[in-house]
């Protein structure tokens, strides 16, 4: 019996990267639209990459097997 190969989840690996020390990388939200009303600092804030919590791992780390 071969054995079975595990499928990354696509979606997730679109929008996570995992980080050297083996966390979660993602983008912010709230940048898409409506930006008028928003502040320079605010919208510069949101270009930065953020780490993700650690209440999430275990899920992101299940649908990534091989991140």
């Amino acid at each position: 019996m071969p054995k079975i190969k595990v499928k990354t989840h696509r979606a997730t690996a679109k929008r996570f990267t995992a980080t050297g020390t083996g966390k979660f990388k993602r983008n912010k939200a709230y940048k898409s639209h409506i930006l008028e009303k928003k502040s320079p600092k605010r919208k510069r804030n949101l270009r930065k990459a953020a780490i993700c919590s650690g209440a999430d791992h275990a899920r992101i780390k299940r649908l990534l097997p091989y991140a």
